[in-house]
């Protein structure tokens, strides 16, 4: 079998590639591995060191989707059909894989099947999943900084499990524990910061109608 980046080079940019990329284009191509191939490609936009506004939230649903049924341990996700029709331009795509192929040809280096129980067993992928899922919420989360470690950590943990290597998806749930403590923090630090501006200004509310 092809390696991800190999297929993703032919598909978006060797073969005359389409004007318009749908999801179900996207499940054809992934085949088998079609759960860390979704993993991967969905966390990509989010995962780079780029502006990608307008993705974390669809990505970040669909995402969750795929995570719930990996724990319900189905072979094959199921996507509503307005979101397997849905469609974005060739272009935006292209943009984000010249950005994230390098990064994916390094990993791909590294990866070969290794404590494949991680990414195999039924509490392996139960506890991907789970992981998942809390990410992709942290995603969708509209607050700077709860994206794009989330998003990192799906992304390597859905290419561990591309190959079966449980090792780098070990390593992908050790950013998704970081992306949590980072998510819980930057929320914790707003509702602070928030509940001491409320206080200030009633008590300056107060001191004004004396």
């Amino acid at each position: 079998m092809a390696r991800l980046s190999t297929e993703l080079q032919r598909f978006f940019f060797d073969e005359n590639p389409p004007a318009r990329v749908t999801l179900e284009d996207i499940l054809t191509l992934a085949g088998e591995r079609v759960f860390g191939f979704l993993f991967v490609l969905l966390a990509l936009p989010s995962a780079l060191p780029v502006p990608a506004p307008g993705y974390a939230v669809p990505f970040g649903v669909l995402l969750f989707l795929l995570a719930v049924q990996l724990i319900l341990g189905s072979k094959v996700p199921w996507f509503p059909a307005r979101f397997r029709r849905h469609s974005i331009p060739i272009q935006q795509v292209q943009g984000f894989l010249k950005a994230g192929l390098p990064w994916l040809r390094r990993i791909e280096a590294l990866s070969r099947p290794r404590l494949t129980p991680v990414c195999t067993s039924l509490p392996g992928r139960v506890v991907i999943g789970l992981a998942i899922a809390l990410m992709s919420i942290s995603m969708m989360i509209p607050v700077p900084l709860t994206n794009t470690l989330p998003a990192i950590g799906i992304f390597v943990v859905g290419f561990g499990l591309i190959d079966d290597d449980g090792a780098i998806s070990l390593a992908g749930l050790v950013l998704c524990v970081l992306g949590a403590i980072l998510t819980s923090s930057v929320l914790l630090f707003g509702y602070t910061a928030v509940r001491t501006a409320i206080g200030f200004l009633k008590a300056s509310l107060f001191n004004f109608g004396q």
